[in-house]
């Protein structure tokens, strides 16, 4: 069994790496190659190109890129017509795995998609690429899989892998005490500035005037800021010290599940770590800092039913989401007047938080990549006994 995966995004490398693990369980002739990470090559998924590093947010960041998306699906297409995989398994990353979902359905190689296009939000009417150049969609979250087989896509519901690593990873208690500190009277939040460069300079700033604000009206608050990496903390200590801020914040580097668990509430850039705040049942305020161009395009594309990740699992009063252009003021002011208004009133946060432990019942279960193992076994084997049959 020789499976062709396509993972663009850090987290799907990651992901990836989990499946070869079980796959190795499940198949003894498996073996796997495509484009990814380190993490996949660190499995013994032999890479034609290491992608981890095109993964980028917004229409005009991608434009640079779209030379060498060309290229690789033109590599792809080439590989899967001289050496032609069982499958190809798409995780996550739209923009570029259409067209490698395209180049091997025209040649009957069947395509499942994990982590799939989160079509209920945006250009629904893309469903028809689903119909054309995909076998069958994997889920991750309940009201997904309704979404796709409403529009009679073939679709199983096996978890985020998300909450399977949330589940794995042990809280370093010496981290989360230190971080926890001498309880004062104040609230503690966190910020959360994002695993990207462009969103550290997008939002970070934003991010600081909030705090600021915040801290006026709330002068017993202690602020944690989550960085992602050493790099992040140096730029945000930068961006800090040009603003001239006030601000008192303590920064912690490579320990964002403690930088949560410590918190009452996060001020946090959009994306998958609303997933982490939904397990550890910590209630967050969304912002995203994009130019009026995107914005215009967004507004476009979105679909008024839903809105983003974090508003679905969790509800636009748990998780409320800012995105923000121009100058920013209007948008400071409510975030900070949603975050003070959890900081003074402690029943406010706890409804909240006991809303978040309801849908996490729901939605945060483990297994996702174990089952995922066992569905894709499935079917390969189903489509080998077919084609055999043939």
């Amino acid at each position: 069994m020789r499976i062709f995966f396509s993972a663009g995004e850090p987290s799907g490398d990651q992901h990836v790496a989990h499946l070869l693990e079980e796959f190795r369980q499940r198949r003894s002739d498996f073996s796997a190659e495509g484009f990814g990470g380190p993490a996949m090559r660190e499995q013994g998924c032999r890479l034609l190109h290491d992608t981890s590093s095109l993964a980028v947010m917004g229409f005009l960041r991608v434009v640079p890129l779209l030379a060498q998306f060309r290229r690789l699906v033109h590599q792809a297409e080439e590989h899967f017509r001289s050496d032609r995989p069982d499958a190809v398994v798409l995780v996550d990353f739209p923009g570029f795995n259409w067209w490698i979902a395209r180049a091997a359905s025209r040649l009957n190689i069947p395509v499942y998609y994990f982590l799939p296009p989160q079509l209920w939000g945006w250009a629904p009417w893309r469903i028809r690429r689903v119909h054309r150049w995909v076998d069958h969609v994997i889920c991750t979250l309940p009201f997904e899989y309704k979404w796709y087989t409403d529009r009679g896509v073939m679709a199983t519901w096996v978890g985020h892998p998300f909450f399977d690593a949330v589940a794995e990873h042990n809280l370093d208690t010496a981290v989360l005490s230190a971080l926890r500190g001498t309880r004062s009277p104040g609230p503690v939040f966190a910020i959360l500035p994002g695993s990207r460069d462009h969103e550290v300079e997008r939002n970070w700033p934003v991010m600081l005037q909030v705090a600021a604000e915040v801290q006026r009206k709330l002068p017993a608050v202690r602020w944690i800021v989550g960085c992602y990496c050493e790099q992040h903390r140096i730029r945000c200590k930068e961006l800090n010290a040009s603003q001239a801020s006030d601000v008192s914040l303590l920064y912690e580097c490579g320990n964002t599940p403690e930088v949560i668990e410590a918190a009452d509430a996060c001020l946090m850039v959009s994306g998958s770590i609303s997933l982490e705040l939904l397990a550890r049942r910590t209630p967050g305020v969304v912002l995203y800092r994009t130019s009026r161009i995107e914005r215009l395009g967004v507004r476009a594309l979105m679909n008024c039913r839903y809105i983003t990740l974090p508003n679905l699992i969790a509800d636009d009063e748990l998780m409320p989401e800012f995105i923000s252009t121009g100058p920013p003021g209007s948008d400071v002011d409510r975030m900070s007047d949603i975050l003070v208004s959890w900081g003074t009133q402690p029943e406010q946060l706890e409804q909240r938080c006991r809303w978040m432990a309801e849908l996490a019942e729901n939605c945060a279960v483990t297994g996702a990549i174990r089952r995922t193992a066992d569905l894709l076994t499935r079917l390969l084997e189903h489509d080998s006994r077919q084609a055999r049959a043939a």
